[in-house]
């Protein structure tokens, strides 16, 4: 299977001046719900990763980044809802929503085209407080932001000494026959191996980077069914549950193909680059109802797989997700000569 090349043109059509909308009627933004640093974080990590962005997505990257830096609190922590009269209706943001933050400054100090926004990014970073929370994928997405951060520059003690107090607090696997560090598969489950493989890496831990190629590999093989991907459904699943399971979500695809490139990178096996590819053919139809989630014409990608069909609506998460597993796709088959 041709997976198509990512496309931004619905992302731009949900971006306005103010930020990125988190949900669409169909493929028409929805004010109703406004817009969040979730999908802010998401989006602008996507478009940091695009080589050579079009001035479109130069301009939507500081739409993003401006709304992280509104999204600031005064102690360094963010905001999360942001209504469409531009009112925070949150305190503060959720546990996740601040770690994915503290990613996309990451990923926009080592990535950003502009270098002022790297040094902005960087700085944002600095200042934000250190990660002490429960969430274990609050956790790893700020684990994946401070490593990023460090390979910006290796010698940082600052971004060295935040990469190790939160990789203390990342889930390490269980013993027996279930090895994931939770009672149930949630969501955004491939985050977890990630964050140990990276760090693992990055501190030169080799236990923690062996921690999480086992448990990604656990995963791949419990996602994988009649040789596609059958990712665990919104309601999460625990060993003795049926599968498949529906809803499925593109945010399950998008943490995968990342695990899969970052062990490829890792390791070499060309059977984690199979996975990526994978993952995107998910995307195109190669899952549990034969069905494509993303359409190439649009660049809108359904917020969900069901067992009757798919979601009509094509929101933030979905449609940014779809844009990450696309981009990693394509990197993996051009590294590996178009195979």
């Amino acid at each position: 299977m041709t997976l198509p090349e990512p496309s931004f043109a619905h992302l731009l059509g949900l971006t306005d001046d103010t930020g990125l909308f988190e949900h669409a009627r169909h493929l028409l933004p929805s004010r109703d719900h406004g817009y969040t640093t979730d999908d802010a974080a998401r989006a602008w990590i996507a478009v940091c990763r695009q080589p050579d962005p079009e001035p479109g997505l130069v301009r939507a990257s500081l739409t993003y980044a401006g709304f992280l830096d509104h999204a600031r609190r005064p102690d360094g922590s963010f905001h999360n809802r942001l209504s469409f009269d531009r009112r925070f209706t949150d305190a503060v943001g959720s546990e996740d929503s601040q770690g994915r933050a503290l990613w996309a400054l990451g990923t926009a100090t080592r990535l950003a085209s502009q270098p002022w926004l790297r040094e902005l990014s960087a700085d944002l970073l600095r200042h934000a407080p250190a990660p002490d929370w429960s969430s274990p994928r609050a956790n790893a997405f700020a684990t994946l932001g401070f490593v990023e951060a460090l390979a910006s520059d290796p010698s940082d003690p600052h971004f060295a000494g935040l990469l190790q107090g939160v990789a203390r607090r990342l889930p390490r696997p269980s013993p027996g026959s279930w090895p994931w560090p939770e009672k149930r598969l949630a969501y955004d489950n491939a985050r977890l191996p990630e964050a140990l493989l990276a760090a693992g890496v990055a501190r030169g831990d080799d236990s923690m980077a062996d921690d999480g190629l086992r448990l990604l590999a656990w995963l791949v093989e419990v996602e994988t069914s009649g040789g596609h991907f059958s990712f665990t459904p919104t309601g999460g699943w625990e060993e003795g549950e049926p599968r498949p399971g529906f809803d499925q979500q593109p945010v399950e695809a998008a943490a995968m193909a990342d695990a899969a490139v970052r062990a490829w990178r890792v390791t070499g096996d060309r059977e984690w680059a199979k996975r990526v590819v994978m993952a995107g053919e998910w995307l195109s139809g190669s899952n549990d109802i034969g069905t494509a989630l993303y359409d190439p014409a649009t660049g809108a990608c359904h917020d969900g797989l069901t067992s009757q069909g798919v979601n009509a609506n094509a929101g933030a998460e979905s449609t940014v997700s779809a844009i990450l597993v696309l981009q990693q796709a394509r990197y993996v088959v051009s590294a590996q000569g178009g195979e």
